[in-house]
């Protein structure tokens, strides 16, 4: 770390407990290099909503405090989107994503699949808080869903229809501190009979300026020592295990892996996804990271080592996985006790585990610190209080960290790790008044300090402060359940691997008979190819149109992999790998850390 940050660095306050809120960024690439346009529209609209939002609320609390972590494939996309948007409005040229394009192109769509998906697209958002409560969206959508199950209606809608659906559907994206900023938008928000002309051109420009100002507003806040910035390796694959696949088996003994051993060369790739990223982070932020939230939280022993070795200072990962590490180790407490207050289990754990999740930890022989995810008030945020009133959701969170406060060891610290984009589409004004609440109450509170992981870090070293505790073994697995389940040993997620591992030895092969081949466009296709969102989606428990959505763009980026190749596309990639069918919470996009 440098100096400079050193400098920065939040003194500790004796007798107060160390709070880490760490939010985490991150989509995978949706631009599909073969038709050459977006095939989801995720980045933009969570950058519209979240990024901007989650910025905005940290500007707007100077006291607080919080780590911020990017998927650098992220971070490319968003600068790719606002050079996009940019062009459009100057060129009058596409934006490269169809439904954005509705806002500043006059083409309709005349087929009947490309109406019945625009519509589809526009309904893409929890409706009782994005479509329910405004008049015009509301009605527009009802007429949509009735077209997707009536073709004559669908055939009479003009073009103007498609319009102002696709405008409703962006002011719904809108964020909070957006709207708040921008009363127009409160206005067409609440139209009932139409827009002016001129409001789709104006909403565009809207979204270029944000999208424009998301990076520099979380650099800006970082230069002030306000957020500490992390990032995850560049496509977000699960490192360990593209190390070896057999380490899914440390947690699930019994599960089935892909038919290959082995994904080949798999620490090579894990490599070059740290070090790529890096290089993206680097250019996007001016700064080089000193913590990394690996993908999923997912870590094995092999990946700490790896992480350690290019000199980070901290990374961490899910409650599920520091469990399994300490009972492998011969010292779990009671699964209801975390040893200090939080929780129905208050101290009935050994005494020498007192406290076991809310500290420090270091794997034997390593450097880099450890911290592990408290999964209760983590998915607290992520999932129970979005219904609750405000004001309640954040008296009971502070009320179960001020509990912790009582009874933790000194040099504690909580660590609060989940989504920083998904959840607040559930909660009233998109989280505004709980996440406003929270950190006002959070950075005032006289027994919390608010800080960063680095922050922790820079304490261990201090008068006060806490060493981290050796683990002379972590078993590998990721904050979901402490497995890597949610990756592999379902039979669609295995046949994602295989297919995957298929491309990789027929690419390896290819280029070994024309090495001109291996190209950095090749490389970074393959990198896409190995992120973590494809195999994440598949499974009978998921959405079945998400499940759809992520499918077939995943065996599109395959596709487009074996063409840079110069190789035939295989039959294989017609087949479907997962159709879904389930109902989970969220939609499926964030899930719980304990089952």
């Amino acid at each position: 770390m440098s100096a400079e940050r050193s400098s920065k660095a939040l003194a500790r306050v004796p007798d107060k407990l160390d709070v880490v809120l760490c939010w985490h960024m991150h989509q995978p690439q949706y631009f599909d290099g073969g038709r050459r346009e977006y095939a989801l529209p995720w980045t933009y609209l969570h950058s519209l909503k979240d990024y901007t939002d989650m910025a905005a609320h940290l500007e707007a609390c100077p006291r607080a405090r919080a780590v911020v972590n990017f998927a650098p494939i992220l971070l490319e996309q968003i600068a790719d989107y606002a050079r996009r948007v940019d062009r459009a409005l100057k060129n009058c040229v596409p934006v490269g994503d169809p439904v954005l394009d509705m806002l500043h192109m006059d083409i309709v769509p005349v087929e009947p699949d490309q109406r019945r998906e625009i519509i589809r697209a526009c309904l893409r958002a929890h409706a009782p808080r994005m479509i329910d409560p405004f008049p015009l969206f509301a009605r527009l959508a009802a007429i949509g869903r009735q077209a997707l199950e009536d073709d004559i209606l669908l055939a009479h809608l003009d073009g103007r229809f498609f319009q102002e659906l696709a405008t409703c559907y962006h002011l719904a994206w809108t964020g909070e501190t957006v709207r708040r900023a921008r009363p127009e938008l409160q206005g067409w928000l609440k139209a009932e009979a139409g827009f002016e002309s001129g409001v789709r051109r104006r909403l565009l420009e809207i979204l270029r300026d944000e999208l424009h100002n998301v990076i520099p507003r979380y650099r800006k806040l970082a230069e002030q020592g306000r957020v500490e910035l992390s990032f995850t390796p560049y496509a977000h694959p699960i490192m360990p295990l593209l190390q070896d696949l057999a380490s899914a088996r440390e947690a699930m003994p019994e599960a089935e892996l892909p038919e290959a051993p082995a994904y080949p060369d798999g620490e090579a790739r894990v490599r070059w996804h740290i070090e790529r990223g890096l290089e993206v982070f680097e250019k996007h932020f001016g700064m080089r990271p000193t913590g990394c939230w690996p993908s999923e939280g997912s870590l094995s022993e092999a990946t700490i080592r790896l992480l350690d070795e290019y000199g980070l200072r901290w990374t961490a990962s899910g409650q599920g996985v520091l469990g399994n590490s300490l009972e492998a180790a011969g010292g779990m407490p009671d699964a209801e006790d975390n040893g200090n207050g939080n929780g129905e289990g208050e101290e009935d754990g050994p005494r020498d585990l007192q406290g076991w999740l809310h500290r420090g930890y270091r794997l034997r022989d390593t450097e880099i610190a450890l911290y592990f995810r408290d999964d209760g008030l983590s998915d607290a945020i992520g999932f129970r209080y979005a219904d609750w009133h405000a004001d309640d959701a954040v008296a009971d969170f502070v009320h179960h960290i001020g509990n912790i406060a009582e009874v933790a060891p000194a040099g504690s610290v909580v660590s609060v790790i989940l989504d920083g984009e998904n959840a607040w589409e559930y909660y009233p004004e998109n989280g505004f008044h709980f996440l406003n609440g929270l950190y006002e109450a959070l950075a005032q509170h006289e027994r919390l300090n608010l800080c960063t992981f680095d922050d922790v870090c820079a304490h261990a070293t201090t008068a006060g402060g806490a060493e981290p505790v050796e683990l002379p073994g972590v078993v590998a697995g990721s904050w979901v359940y402490g497995t890597f389940s949610t990756w592999i040993g379902d039979p669609d997620k295995n046949r994602g691997w295989d297919r995957l591992i298929e491309a990789r030895e027929a690419v390896d092969a290819a280029i070994a008979e024309d090495p001109s081949l291996d190209t950095p466009e090749l490389r970074e296709q393959l990198a896409i190819c190995e992120g973590s969102d494809w195999c994440w989606w598949f499974g009978a428990y998921n959405p079945a149109g998400s499940v759809s959505d992520f499918e077939q763009l995943y065996r599109r980026h395959l596709a487009r992999l074996y063409q840079l190749a110069g190789l035939t596309v295989p039959e294989a990639l017609d087949e479907v790998l997962s159709v879904g069918g389930g109902d989970p919470a969220a939609g499926g996009t964030m899930r719980k850390g304990q089952d």
